[in-house]
């Protein structure tokens, strides 16, 4: 192991074990966890930061969950297999995944970043995980990279087609309003506060005169989501 990787702290072992890869050039690894702000505190360091791995990774994904949909919703139109797509490759997912491996652990981040464990910490994850598939196709090529892609997000397909949760909250909350009650939801803006740079807005959704949640954004679009999220929720629709 050469002198950097002991720098970093980063135990590869456990790491290959968790991936269920053995790298055959280590760098490619240390690379992918490496973060844009860990090389600012250490400019000891010798590897790249993982921005190029996620560059490359994300092509790479998009083309195996791509090839995966197409063979295995024949029937399905361009635009629903696009969604389809979409809701299996993002932040969330992406960081679910990386979460569900442990990732976190192996992050060299700087220690202002370390401390952030919010969104800015998802989309790191999110980032992660696709730097992780761009060391390994340059490590071993794109069928290897596909049986990882394989084993960490194909199982979720079923349950985002059958919960339609390839459909934005607002989309899934009329349909399935539609289909149970026979009724279109509207929605209306119950308030809005601070000043025209940086208001929220509070948006109720109803099912005709009755209001079944209500949600709040920056944007009245985004408090339509917001309440239309928690309308699925409160129906048990989601």
């Amino acid at each position: 192991m050469t002198q950097s990787h002991e720098m970093a702290g980063v135990d590869f072992a456990k790491l290959e074990s968790i991936l269920g890869i053995s790298f055959t050039e280590k760098n490619h690894l240390l690379t992918a966890v490496t973060h844009r702000s860990y090389l600012n505190e250490h400019r000891e360091a010798t590897q790249e930061h993982n921005e190029r791995y996620e560059f490359l990774g994300d092509a790479v994904l998009e083309l195996v969950i791509t090839d995966f949909l197409f063979a295995k919703y024949p029937e399905k139109p361009e635009g629903e297999l696009t969604a389809i797509r979409a809701a299996l490759v993002n932040t969330n997912s992406l960081a679910d995944a990386s979460s569900r491996l442990g990732i976190n652990e192996f992050l060299l981040l700087s220690k202002g970043e370390a401390k952030d464990m919010g969104r800015a910490r998802q989309y790191i994850l999110a980032n992660t995980f696709e730097s992780i598939i761009g060391a390994l196709y340059l490590d071993q090529g794109y069928e290897k990279a596909g049986e990882f892609i394989a084993s960490q997000l194909f199982d979720l397909t079923d349950e985002i087609v059958k919960k339609r949760l390839w459909q934005d909250a607002k989309s899934r909350f009329q349909e399935l309003s539609q289909e149970h009650v026979g009724i279109t939801p509207n929605y209306q803006t119950l308030g809005q506060e601070g000043p025209d740079h940086d208001r929220t807005f509070t948006i109720g959704v109803f099912l005709g005169e009755k209001k079944i949640a209500e949600g709040s954004g920056r944007a009245k679009q985004e408090a339509e989501q917001d309440a239309a999220e928690k309308a699925l929720a409160v129906k048990g629709w989601g």
